[in-house]
C-alpha cells in the first residue's frame, strides 16, 4: 500500500490525483446466499506514514440507504467495509460505511462463539469516530431505494490516533504487513448481496482468519 499524498480536501473523487499510483483492489468472491446481485467493486487504500486513505468505486443497482450518524446498523443499507487486524494478535477494527457515509467502527477482540462465548468488542466513542473523515457521492439518504444501474463511490481518511487508545501505538506505517479484508453487502436491500476481496468460508464477515496480507511501502 502506497504512500500517498495527502494534502488537501478529501473527495469521493475516484479519478482524483492522489489515487494514480495506488493500487486497485477488486471484489470479487460473492456469496451464494446474495443471488444474482453482484455489483462491480474496487477498493483502494493508501498511506500517509500516520494516517489510512482509502476508497471505494461501487457499479451497483438497487441501492438504498438509510441509516445516519455513528455506530449505526449499516451493514442493512448499500454498505462498504473495511476490517483490518494490525497487531496481528486477532484483533481488528472493523469500519463499516453506508453509500450515505454513515459509520460504525468497532475493537474487536474477541469474535467468540455466541451463545456460548460472545463477541467481545468495544465501540469507537463519538469523539473517535469525529476523527475519521467520510465522503460519499450520494446524499445522506436513499430512499426510495434506486433500481436502475449506478455508480457510487466513498472515501474515508482515518487516523491512527483513533485507534491507538484500543491497539495501542500502530505508527509509522512503511514497511508494516497488516491482515485485511474488503466487503460490500446490503442485507435489507431488495437485493442482499456479499462480495469480498478475499473469500469468506462462510456468510460472516467477521473471519480474521480468512484476512489478507496488506504491505505498507
Amino acid at each position: 500500500m502506497k504512500q500517498m499524498d495527502m494534502a488537501g480536501e478529501l473527495t469521493a473523487d475516484w479519478d482524483a490525483d492522489r489515487w494514480v499510483a495506488v493500487e486497485t483492489l477488486a471484489l470479487t468472491h460473492f456469496r451464494d446466499e446474495g443471488g444474482d446481485q453482484r455489483p462491480a467493486v474496487r477498493a483502494r487504500l493508501g498511506h500517509g506514514g500516520s494516517t489510512l486513505c482509502g476508497i471505494f468505486h461501487v457499479n451497483d443497482r438497487y441501492v438504498r440507504s438509510v441509516r445516519t450518524g455513528f455506530q449505526a446498523d449499516v451493514c442493512n443499507d448499500s454498505c462498504v467495509e473495511f476490517f483490518f487486524e494490525p497487531a496481528g494478535d486477532g484483533a481488528y477494527f472493523n469500519f463499516e460505511f453506508s453509500a450515505g457515509g454513515a459509520m460504525l467502527c468497532h475493537y474487536v477482540r474477541d469474535i467468540g462463539l455466541p451463545p456460548e462465548r460472545p463477541r467481545d468488542f468495544i465501540p469507537l466513542s463519538d469523539a473517535e469516530c469525529e476523527q475519521v473523515r467520510v465522503v460519499s457521492s450520494l446524499p445522506p439518504i436513499v430512499e426510495p431505494e434506486i433500481t436502475e444501474a449506478m455508480v457510487w463511490t466513498l472515501a474515508y481518511r482515518i487516523p491512527l490516533s483513533a485507534l491507538e487508545p484500543y491497539a495501542g501505538e500502530l505508527g509509522p506505517l512503511p514497511n508494516k504487513t497488516w491482515r485485511a479484508n474488503f466487503y460490500k453487502c446490503g442485507s435489507q436491500t431488495s437485493h442482499p448481496h456479499y462480495g469480498s476481496w478475499m473469500p469468506v468460508s462462510e456468510k460472516n464477515f467477521h473471519m480474521p482468519e480468512c484476512f489478507g496480507d496488506i504491505v505498507f511501502e
